[in-house]
């Protein structure tokens, strides 16, 4: 007697069946492993940097040279995990942080009249940047803001600058909108 059609047919079928209602088990169960396993949690949010590169690139043109900064740069409208869920036409970029200016650069700034600076609170941060935020006696001009927003270089920024002249510090928190 030989093997008759139909069994060997069968055994096949069952095989094919568990791995293809298998696959999809395995591929969940290997994504949440990943998202278990120690290390592999991904921020939720922007990190704090400290490169001046690109905050030199934006804002030496009225600001002069940026050291030693803590800033974030992230778009807005973006959900936590870095990924927007509909691609929107715009794209609102928020710059915030604080830096430090050249030697007497927050002075030279706040010394120009036109500009009419007058002591102020600091603005609202991100939790992350919080620490590396003095204490300190912040200036603010609605002049010198508008003049810092129509000068920039890149996309259309509108923003705030606070400065302390005691530590040459800048605080800015800047919206840029790309369309």
């Amino acid at each position: 007697m030989g093997v008759q059609p139909g069994h060997q047919r069968g055994h096949t079928d069952r095989r094919r069946f568990l791995m293809i209602a298998g696959l999809p088990l395995l591929t969940a169960g290997a994504g949440l492993t990943y998202l278990l396993w120690p290390g592999s949690i991904r921020p939720s949010g922007p990190e704090v940097r400290t490169d001046t590169e690109p905050l030199n690139r934006r804002l030496r043109l009225f600001l002069g040279e940026l050291t030693d900064a803590h800033w974030m740069g992230y778009d807005i409208d973006e959900s936590g995990g870095g990924d927007r869920s509909i691609p929107g036409p715009d794209s609102r970029v928020r710059l915030v942080g604080v830096a430090h200016l050249s030697a007497g650069g927050a002075a030279a700034i706040t010394g120009r009249p036109e500009h009419a600076f007058a002591p102020a609170a600091p603005s609202e941060l991100p939790d992350p940047l919080k620490q590396y935020v003095p204490a300190a006696a912040w200036q603010h001009s609605p002049g010198f803001d508008a003049y810092a927003n129509e000068t920039g270089p890149e996309g259309n920024p509108s923003g705030r600058y606070l400065f302390d002249t005691a530590h040459d510090l800048v605080q800015f928190d800047i919206m840029y909108l790309s369309t």
